[in-house]
């Protein structure tokens, strides 16, 4: 997947937390989204505070593209979205989910759904 086809993908589905996102759509939108907030904290620097206003604007326009993506993301993987939250722990969060959402694709386990008339499986 491409740069732009990546960065498209996520601006149309920005919303969407349904489906899965493989890891060049989930990293590739990182990196413009760091390579964009980079500029906009260069350009706040240069002019003192007309572009502070324009990064917290940024800040807040990518959040839920983001969320979106990285849940997504955690889906393609294997893994639960709740996982999201190991942002919530300084540092080492970050880290955690960062090693999740490198992982590659797998489908996620499906639940075992409890029938109570059900047999019980035998046991050896």
């Amino acid at each position: 997947m491409s740069f732009p086809a990546a960065i498209q993908i996520v601006v149309r589905k920005y919303a969407d937390f349904t489906g899965t996102a493989g890891r060049a759509e989930f990293w590739w939108w990182i990196l413009f989204t760091t390579l964009v907030t980079a500029v906009l904290g260069s350009l706040s620097d240069l002019t003192m505070n007309s572009a502070t206003s324009l990064s917290g604007a940024w800040n807040l326009v990518v959040l839920l593209p983001t969320l979106a993506v990285q849940i997504r993301r955690l889906r393609d993987s294997g893994h639960r979205w709740g996982n999201i939250f190991w942002l919530a722990l300084p540092g080492a969060g970050l880290i955690v989910l960062a090693v999740l959402l490198a992982q590659p694709s797998r489908p996620i386990a499906a639940p075992r759904i409890l029938d109570s008339n059900a047999p019980e499986p035998a046991r050896a």
